[in-house]
């Protein structure tokens, strides 16, 4: 026992003959009082290893598959949560790319295995992913996905927002804009590959064929929220479906959307977009956009730190109370 009979007791609150007679099994003791003491040696060893990770170094790797206006806001959100976790010394080292093959993403992740504590992930959701996040589970690296999920793996929980709930969200709303018309509207995708936005996408559909059956949903994908790839997507899509007078993007690259819009001299009725970033804050102040919908980055990066922090031992394991966070419309009018 690496604990005095001494520091145990007085964890526990009882006296050292009760905790002589419960470690040695010298005369009974009430189950009440055996679980306050088996809580009290629980308590100390989570704070032997608080005490040992204080002042060490820990370093998480942040891996984003995403466009810069976007990463930027996940890293910000992480930097501003470590405040919370002050009595560890953490450390991020950042890795965000806007293309990457499987092949090239699956060397970064195992790069981090050296010396990370763990990695908060944006990926594609695939096979050969999911083998990564099982290998690196091998070497103590656990993952923890964020705003899009790799569910059939190894990782410890996907962190962010119920995005079919954002997607049905955001039919409520385009049908309320758009009552008793008839016509297309584009729904945006980064990328098929990402299941967070594909879910968004299939909770948007769901919602209007519940809600306005008139309205068609027509995928543009591939574009992966890079400007000049999206322009070209969405400039493709307007000359296929001339009624296209509508837009919900569940990744990015509004701005180019709107360009390809002007380019077609097409109208828009109704346009939702995701997340507060830089460009999408401009074009709902100007109105460009008729609302976002956006979840709490903030919530969402102090869930990961504690989930990584208790994978090691440094937090007392807890339940978790929320399952998503908040899904949020954010419209001119409260910016």
């Amino acid at each position: 026992m690496k604990f005095t009979i001494k520091q145990i007791a007085a964890q526990a609150g009882v006296s050292k003959a009760t905790i002589d007679r419960a470690l040695h099994g010298r005369g009974s003791v009430h189950a009440q009082t055996q679980r306050r003491i088996n809580q009290a040696i629980r308590d100390l060893e989570l704070q032997e290893r608080t005490s040992l990770a204080t002042g060490r170094t820990i370093p998480f790797d942040v891996i984003l598959h995403t466009p810069e206006r976007f990463s930027r806001l996940v890293c910000d959100a992480l930097i501003d949560e470590m405040s919370h976790f002050a009595s560890f010394q953490l450390r991020l080292r950042f890795h965000c790319v806007e293309t990457i093959s499987t092949s090239e993403m699956r060397k970064l992740m195992l790069k981090c295995a050296n010396d990370s504590y763990g990695i908060i992930l944006k990926a594609e959701n695939n096979a050969a992913i999911g083998k990564t996040i099982e290998e690196l589970q091998k070497y103590r690296v656990p993952v923890v996905t964020i705003v899009t999920d790799v569910p059939d793996s190894a990782r410890l929980r996907y962190v962010g927002m119920d995005n079919i709930s954002a997607g049905m969200t955001a039919a409520y709303l385009m049908s309320q804009w758009v009552k008793n018309t008839k016509l297309d509207v584009a729904v945006v995708l980064s990328s098929q590959n990402f299941l967070g936005e594909k879910e968004r996408v299939d909770g948007f559909c769901q919602g209007i064929k519940q809600m306005m059956p008139s309205i068609n949903p027509v995928w543009v994908s591939e574009g992966y929220g890079v400007d000049g790839m999206t322009f070209d997507v969405m400039l493709k899509a307007l000359k296929t479906y001339p009624n296209l007078k509508a837009v919900y993007c569940v990744g990015g690259g509004n701005a180019a959307i709107l360009r390809a819009f002007h380019q077609a001299e097409r109208e828009i009725i109704s346009y939702i977009g995701h997340d507060v970033d830089e460009e999408n804050r401009f074009l709902l102040s100007d109105q460009k956009l008729n609302a976002v919908i956006q979840h709490d980055l903030q919530s969402d990066a102090r869930v990961v730190f504690r989930t990584l922090l208790t994978f090691h031992g440094f937090l007392p394991v807890t339940l978790h109370t929320e399952t998503f966070s908040k899904v949020n419309v954010v419209t001119p009018y409260n910016l």
